[in-house]
């Protein structure tokens, strides 16, 4: 048959195009995988479910998302590539099918203070467009109301080019929305100058208190031999001028101690060298010290919105953008529905839109101007989400990772709703999810295992929920479990008391916390119940909070350096060999010279994007050979790293290599459920519930009386949730009083006493709707999270 007649063929016929309708996976053997093969229909929502660590992740985000990811990347030319972050091709045999694939993480955004939740979405922009078109008096184009773009005036000669050229003067504006004072930021710092120096004392004798300016040092030479002013002077015998010198000179070059420098006063010195850079970047010792002498405090000018006088005057009915941005979102997106101009009514209906997706998702308590840094992981990927439900794209893949993190099982409903809605625009949807729930709406069903770690990597089951049900797989047998209400609650042995508390949107909020309990503080996104507790609970001394803020730390970080639990695994062996500890680090002298201790080696290729490589001397075991040749029970040091929890427990638990220090510490991981983890995994690849998990097993040996959870059943399988609730059972009978954030109505069910927050959010919650025990809140049914637990318990 001739091209031509092929495609003149019936339309009754099925078209060659349509048959590809299938992602095949065959052979991936990232991370844990082992050789997993499946094929994952298009345009379905499919749901990822196993037991934490099973492998979920190395498939959907790993394999799947970072090839289509690749493939992209390579579309570009080399010199873009250069600028693009380095992506290897995953370990798998055969990927056919894929599509672009979009992620929605978890990742936190970023902390810069001018990244706001309006800025983060197309929210922002359509206002500064909105109010350029209609604020009164008029200020100009939309950049005059961003709060990034500064006032430029500048002065100069240009050319023009008519016949005889002609030099022309001429003067250069542009009205920008940036506050001039704060730049933008919302706040102005003020250092504390007790805390650069004691002016007691001479230069000569350490004055400087600044770290890295220690006596002797260079940066402290470069004050103590400028020749401005006595080094052997008391600072605060200084005069105006000596001082000005010290703290506020403007840079200068000059020859100090017999080589050419800069001089400058000590404080643009410190703004530049260390206030200019993200707090959450700083290493731990520069960190403390700008907590301690930095003081940031609102903009006198600004009031905090980051705006210029003149982009605050502009006004819609009575409304300028800052007041717009500080507005409650689902209030903007009443006050927007209001306006009637139909000049601009298409970017009326498209601002609408957006703000009414906010809402339609569970964030209508947010307001555009809070910071992007300020979001939770769950608040974080809603925002992301909201960017793509307006997008006109189709037939692209949607990969979201515990979409339900952080959301009130009544807003979990209006989640599976915007999943259905993207898969039903064409899209195909890959969520990986542990909730019950949401695994419920799915066409498709893919359940790893059977294990954790080495234990998984294999596909355990694929089909429906139904088939799912009935499978027998750890999914299927836990998919209808229920924690039934306690027949008795423990009783409080004290109370913790809170009064007036108002941080964010509490309104003077009374309530006795019970002690020597297990209590829930529960209710919808947004009502206020990080800001009760969080807030309100004094961080003093026998208070252990555990949240859900990333670790810090470089891919050589793992659960061995984060816990301490290497240091007494490098003594035993250290002890056991008569060899120093130090040779056990790979980040120090025991460390491949080749790749420095990292296990891989990273090649610049210039224009190109980079590739990083196992190394081949120490073959990816970070160690020299002479090290691995000492043992301790038959095992060396890189073959102790690549132990999972539970063998390396049995290990040190018993035998030649018994180390109770370490033993102690590996027990406290077991008891969090993080058993299947490697002792050298890096920190980088763990995921959100597993990072808080471990924060969590590094403070269970803590003399705390007081622990304060931030919902510990985020990336729970709910296989895992009986083990988490056995552990929190366990802290209460050693007499702690245990106090958590949780959506996960097993935990509610399974409480001493339940503190509700509402009955909405934002301006719509942050009071108390209800204080009681669980079988209390269910027989009572007057609040939401009152209703959903009945639902949950089958009563």
């Amino acid at each position: 048959m001739s091209k031509a007649s092929r495609r003149d063929a019936p339309a009754s016929e099925a078209h060659l195009a349509d048959s590809h309708d299938l992602i095949r996976v065959h052979g991936a053997r990232e991370n844990n995988l082992k050789d997993v093969s499946v094929e994952l229909p298009k345009r379905r929502l499919t749901v990822f479910t196993g037991v934490s660590g099973s492998g979920k992740s190395s498939l959907v985000f790993d394999t799947i998302a970072a090839e289509s990811q690749r493939l992209i990347n390579e579309t570009y030319s080399a010199f873009v590539q250069g600028f693009m972050p380095t992506l290897a091709r995953p370990e798998v045999d055969v990927l056919e099918g894929l599509t672009t694939a979009i992620t929605v993480d978890q990742q936190r955004m970023g902390a810069d203070p001018r990244s706001t939740v309006g800025t983060a979405t197309d929210a922002n922009a359509m206002l500064r467009i909105l109010f350029s078109r209609l604020g009164d008096p008029h200020l100009g184009p939309p950049g005059a109301f961003a709060f990034n773009v500064p006032s430029v005036r500048a002065s100069g000669a240009i050319t023009v080019e008519r016949g005889a050229k002609k030099a022309v003067k001429a003067t250069f504006s542009r009205t920008g929305g940036m506050c001039p004072r704060c730049e933008g930021r919302g706040t102005v710092t003020d250092l504390d100058l007790t805390q650069l120096y004691d002016d007691s004392l001479a230069l000569s004798e350490g004055a400087l208190s600044v770290p890295g300016y220690k006596a002797g040092g260079w940066s402290y030479r470069l004050y103590s031999e400028s020749g401005f002013y006595d080094p052997d002077k008391p600072i605060k015998k200084f005069t105006r001028r000596e001082l000005h010198d010290f703290l506020h000179h403007e840079p200068v070059r000059m020859k100090i101690a017999g080589i050419n420098q800069t001089y400058e006063g000590l404080i643009p010195r410190i703004q530049k060298s260390m206030l200019a850079k993200d707090r959450e970047g700083m290493q731990p010792h520069i960190r403390e010290f700008v907590d301690r002498a930095v003081t940031f405090t609102t903009c006198p000018d600004c009031e905090g919105t980051r705006l210029s006088e003149g982009a605050r005057s502009s006004k819609i009915a009575g409304i300028s953008i800052a007041d717009a941005c500080a507005m409650q979102i689902s209030d903007l997106a009443a006050w927007v529905r209001g306006l009637d101009e139909p000049s601009v009514a298409p970017l009326l209906t498209a601002l609408r839109l957006t703000l009414e997706s906010f809402v339609d998702i569970g964030l209508g308590y947010l307001a555009l101007d809070r910071p992007a840094g300020t979001l939770s992981g769950g608040e974080a990927q809603r925002v992301k989400m909201i960017r793509h439900l307006g997008s006109s794209l189709t037939d692209t893949t949607y990969v979201f990772d515990e979409p339900t993190v952080g959301l009130h099982p009544h807003d979990i409903r209006r989640m599976n709703e915007l999943l259905l809605d993207l898969r039903d625009k064409g899209n195909t949807v890959l969520v990986v999810e542990h909730k019950p729930e949401t695994i419920a709406i799915a066409d498709h069903v893919v359940d790893l295992g059977p294990g954790a770690g080495a234990a998984g990597g294999t596909v355990c089951f694929e089909g429906t929920v139904e088939q799912l049900r009935a499978s027998g797989t750890t999914t299927g047998r836990h998919l209808d479990d229920r924690v039934a209400l306690k027949d008795s609650v423990r009783e409080p042995t004290g109370t913790l008391k809170i009064r007036g508390a108002n941080a964010n949107n509490l309104r003077d909020v009374d309530v006795d916390l019970p002690l020597g309990v297990l209590t829930v503080v529960t209710g919808v996104a947004g009502s206020g119940k990080s800001s009760l507790v969080h807030g309100s609970i004094p961080a003093e001394d026998g208070v252990v909070s555990v949240d859900q803020s990333p670790i810090r730390g470089s891919r050589r970080s793992n659960p061995a350096t984060y816990t301490g639990l290497l240091e007494p695994i490098r003594k035993a062996f250290a002890k056991a060999n008569g060899v120093k500890p130090a040779l056990f680090s790979a980040n120090s002298e025991g460390a491949c010279p080749t790749c420095n201790g990292a296990g891989v080696v990273f090649t610049d290729l210039g224009m190109m994007a980079g590739v990083s490589s196992t190394c081949e001397e120490c073959e990816g075991k970070r160690y020299q050979a002479s090290v691995l040749e000492y043992r301790l029970g038959g095992r060396d040091i890189s073959e102790v790293l690549a132990m999972p929890v539970t063998e390396a427990t049995e290990f040190f638990g018993s035998g030649e290599a018994a180390t109770p220090a370490a033993h102690r510490i590996l027990e406290r991981l077991t008891d969090v459920g993080l058993g299947y983890l490697s002792l050298g995994q890096p920190l980088t690849t763990l995921s959100g519930g597993e990072r808080q998990r471990l924060k969590l097993a590094t403070h269970l040996g803590d003399k705390g009386g007081v622990y304060v959870l931030d919902e510990p059943t985020t990336g729970l399988h709910l296989a895992d949730v009986a083990q988490l609730l056995a552990l929190l059972d366990r802290l209460v009978d050693a007499g702690k009083s245990v106090i958590v954030i949780e959506h996960h109505q097993a935990v509610m069910a399974h409480a001493d006493w339940i503190i509700d927050l509402g009955p909405g959010a934002g301006h719509d919650g942050g009071t108390i709707v209800f204080e009681g025990t669980p079988a209390e809140l269910v027989a009572d049914r007057s609040t939401l999270t009152g209703e959903h637990l009945a639902e949950y318990v089958g009563d």
